[in-house]
């Protein structure tokens, strides 16, 4: 699935205050929430939490990826959030981390998740995708951003 269509504005937060990779899977959950049925936010944060302890999310120019599977969750959902500065993530290339994309699939989506989490290396890996996705002010230009790369 391509993030597009994974992604709805409410799921979007542009240019967050946070300090931290705990404080931004909290912000991922509660986004997340607002788009999935059958789980709860606890139930998200709790997944997120337990993948990034498997190894960091981080996968380089200032991206995170988040992401799990959860039994009960009814469809695939993302979330996309910009932060006004980065943070210390664990990423590969230990560098900051500004833009975090958290993804949720059900538990038997095994297939689809990992063709999500390849087509969003994939987005992530356009330099001119990035920068533009950091320009965003609004959930709405990160939706016309989105649509434009992928």
């Amino acid at each position: 699935m391509q993030l597009r269509e994974l992604l709805t504005t409410d799921a979007i937060a542009c240019r967050e205050s946070v300090n931290s990779k705990k404080r931004v899977l909290q912000v991922a959950s509660s986004k997340l929430a607002t788009s999935v049925g059958g789980v709860t936010e606890d139930e998200i944060f709790t997944g997120l939490l337990n993948r990034e302890r498997l190894g960091s999310t981080g996968i380089g120019s200032g991206v995170g990826i988040p992401h799990c599977r959860l039994s009960g969750a009814e469809k695939a959902t993302a979330a996309l959030i910009t932060l006004e500065e980065g943070i210390d993530y664990d990423a590969i290339d230990q560098k900051p981390v500004d833009l975090i994309c958290a993804l949720i699939v059900p538990d038997d989506g095994n297939d689809e998740h990992l063709q999500t989490l390849g087509g969003l290396a994939e987005l992530f890996n356009k330099p001119e995708a990035l920068a533009a996705l950091r320009e965003c002010a609004t959930a709405e230009m990160i939706t016309e951003t989105i649509n434009q790369f992928s």
